[in-house]
C-alpha cells in the first residue's frame, strides 16, 4: 500500500484501538505468540491491501472496523470449555461488538461470516466480507505455522 494508504489505515485503526473493551484483545493469545489484537490488525491490513491490489471499490472504514472486530470474542479460546470455538466465536464477537460499537449491516455480516464456510449458513455478502474471510485464513495460517 502507498504511504497515504498506510496513513489512512493507521487513522482507522486508531479509531478502534482504545474503544470499548478492545484493549482486552491484547491480553489474549490468538495463534502461536500472536495476540488477538495483533491478529485483527494484520487481517485488517491484509484485507485493505488486497482491495487495493485488486482495485476493488470497498468501504474502507467499514472494512477496517469489521476486520479489527472480527475476533472480538474476549476470552482465551485455548482454555478448557470453549468447545466449538471455530464455529461459535463469530457469534460472541458480533454480540460484544454490538455492545461496544454502532455497527452497520455490512460490518455485522463481515464479523458473522468471517469463518465461512464454517458454518455454511453464515455467508459473506459483500466484497468486504469476502476480503476479511480470505485475509483471516491467510493470516491465521501464517501465524500458526511461521510465528510460533
Amino acid at each position: 500500500m502507498s504511504p497515504t494508504d498506510e496513513e489512512r489505515f493507521s487513522r482507522l485503526v486508531a479509531e478502534v484501538a482504545g474503544a470499548g473493551r478492545v484493549p482486552l484483545m491484547r491480553e489474549c493469545v490468538q495463534h502461536g505468540q500472536v495476540s488477538t489484537w495483533e491478529h485483527c490488525v494484520r487481517v485488517a491490513h491484509a484485507s485493505l491491501a488486497m482491495a487495493r491490489a485488486l482495485r476493488l471499490r470497498v468501504s474502507e472504514r467499514e472494512l477496517v472496523r469489521a476486520a479489527l472486530l472480527h475476533d472480538y470474542f474476549l476470552y482465551d479460546w485455548h482454555e478448557p470449555g470453549h468447545v466449538g470455538h471455530a464455529t461459535q466465536h463469530p457469534v460472541f464477537a458480533l454480540r460484544n461488538a454490538h455492545e461496544d460499537f454502532d455497527l452497520s449491516p455490512l460490518e455485522e455480516n463481515v464479523i458473522a461470516s468471517h469463518m465461512w464456510p464454517l458454518p455454511p449458513t453464515r455467508v459473506p455478502r459483500s466484497r468486504e466480507a469476502v476480503l476479511v474471510c480470505l485475509a483471516d485464513k491467510w493470516c491465521s495460517l501464517a501465524e500458526t505455522l511461521l510465528m510460533r
